[in-house]
């Protein structure tokens, strides 16, 4: 096949209408790919899709018929699919814990990755050369007092990345898992903490420089454009400040 023959590569990003997600598929374009950007919000997705030439899906992982709706859309090839699509709700401890938001983590973090790598899966086989990217957490790693829910949900993306590597072995497929640690975005931490701006903000008090979203993103577009045959098993990254989830480095003046 020659050069100019050659199908462009293609990505679909989930969560892509804010942080992380809007800033891999920024960088994701940059590197030439088309990007099938992927999230609930509508008027988010449609401007960043104009903005890179992208392709805007409206979609909520944790419905199926919506995935489904996506796969369709990206057609019978894929490349890369980062599944971004994520979120914390909450921070009580167990002997209080809501279990709708409970639920509302594992169905966003466990079966929305499930559901949409379920789908996309035959159309990464056909490229050739497809990777999985699960962006988790340092939250999937080790517990926090307060952090159950999330912490027991990124674990569960960080097993299930596992196992898609063990169970896909012998397919042209790449299984990749980044784990930031603290990142300061324009939502994570105001969506955890419904709203509340001072408690959001006292997650990032004191810390000089937390990790960006374009950090995360650049960490990512690194692991998405290895050669096929190096699959980066897991890459956890986070700001110099933080040693550990409970010992972070803060100077207040």
């Amino acid at each position: 096949m020659s050069e100019s023959a050659t199908p462009r590569r293609t990505a679909v990003v989930t969560g892509a209408s804010s942080g992380i997600g809007a800033a891999t598929a920024r960088m994701l374009a940059a590197e030439g790919f088309h990007v099938f950007c992927a999230a609930r919000r509508a008027d988010r997705v449609e401007a960043l899709a104009d903005e890179i030439g992208g392709t805007a899906v409206v979609c909520d992982v944790t419905s199926e018929e919506s995935v489904a709706a996506l796969a369709e859309r990206v057609g019978g090839r894929l490349d890369v699919l980062v599944n971004n699509a994520g979120g914390a709700f909450g921070s009580t401890p167990v002997a209080q814990a809501d279990s709708d938001e409970w639920r509302r983590m594992y169905e966003v973090n466990v079966i929305g990755l499930m559901q949409v790598t379920r789908a996309l899966l035959p159309a990464l086989v056909a490229s050739g050369a497809g990777m999985i990217l699960n962006v988790g957490s340092t939250a999937g790693r080790i517990a926090y007092e307060g952090g159950a829910g999330y912490t027991a949900a990124k674990h569960g993306t960080k097993v299930v990345t596992e196992t898609l590597r063990l169970e896909l072995w012998d397919q042209p497929v790449r299984v990749c898992e980044i784990a930031p640690g603290m990142v300061r975005t324009d939502e994570f931490a105001l969506v955890r903490f419904e709203g509340d701006r001072e408690k959001a903000e006292a997650v990032y008090a004191g810390v000089a420089e937390p990790l960006t979203a374009e950090d995360v993103a650049d960490a990512i577009t690194w692991m998405v454009t290895r050669p096929p045959h190096v699959n980066v098993d897991e890459l956890v990254i986070r700001p110099r400040a933080q040693a550990a989830q409970h010992k972070v480095h803060r100077v207040f003046e």
